[in-house]
């Protein structure tokens, strides 16, 4: 049987994960407004919180055609293992494009990236900043999994990097999230940790000619669950204040004791 020390310190961890949680779900509202209107259709878009393409049925259309090409990818090893790729998702106006590492279990399991424990996080944090997961868009450096979710190889980062590329270079957001060191290092080509990396914006150049993107990196939702303290939740909070700010939305104040 656990001895007390044991029973103390899984009751701590259990309340460690709810706090953290719990701070990013609900409890806020965007400052200087007033509460949504509930009256309100959940189909009604909010202008202000999406962008409106040139083309949108070409962007549509070509969005199509990478999720269909990186079902149908074989160049890595990895494609003979997984269940399912996970191309990505989220809406081709977003403003806010995420990106994180790799697809694990769950994600491979589904095809959908961020379904997991990290994955409803994320949703909290997306809710917490005044967006619904459908309103950005979400994927991975990586569009497989890797097996027992080993770090990424450098061949299969150069194969897979292409599809990721060209997502956004057609959503073309106003900010990347680069949710952990493997996608800030990525995106950014650098070998800086991520320490040094977050709570600050870097371009992105999407290509040639093309005009850069800013990107904000901060800490990875599966991080925050195994590395849980306030500080580090704080840190998370204030990179995406950053990100609402830059993009003159109203930033939500939490309105609960944290």
């Amino acid at each position: 049987m656990p001895d007390g020390k044991e029973d103390m310190d899984r009751e701590k961890f259990i309340q460690q994960h709810i706090e953290m949680e719990n701070f990013f779900s609900g409890g806020f509202v965007p400052k200087g407004n007033p509460q949504p209107d509930s009256s309100l259709s959940e189909d009604m878009e909010t202008p202000s919180k999406l962008k409106q393409p040139a083309d949108e049925g070409k962007v549509k259309a070509e969005l199509e055609q990478i999720v269909k090409e990186a079902k149908d990818c074989r160049k890595c090893e990895i494609a003979l293992s997984r269940l399912n790729s996970v191309p990505g998702e989220g809406s081709h106006r977003a403003r806010i494009f995420f990106i994180g590492e790799a697809p694990g279990a769950d994600e491979d399991a589904l095809g959908r990236p961020f379904v997991g424990r990290a994955g409803q996080l994320l949703d909290k944090i997306i809710k917490a900043m005044g967006f619904e997961r459908a309103e950005v868009f979400i994927g991975n450096i990586l569009k497989c999994r890797p097996p027992e979710n080993r770090t990424p190889k450098a061949e299969e980062i150069i194969n897979c990097l292409p599809f990721l590329q060209r997502q956004i270079e057609l959503i073309n957001p106003d900010i990347i999230v680069a949710l952990g060191a493997y996608a800030a290092q990525g995106l950014l080509d650098t070998t800086k940790p991520i320490g040094q990396l977050r709570g600050q914006f870097f371009d992105y150049y999407p290509g040639l000619g093309k005009k850069p993107i800013k990107l904000m990196a901060t800490f990875h939702p599966a991080y925050l669950l195994r590395n849980y303290s306030p500080d580090n939740r704080r840190k998370v909070w204030e990179d995406m204040k950053k990100v609402v700010t830059e993009l003159g939305l109203p930033v939500p104040e939490q309105t609960k004791n944290d």
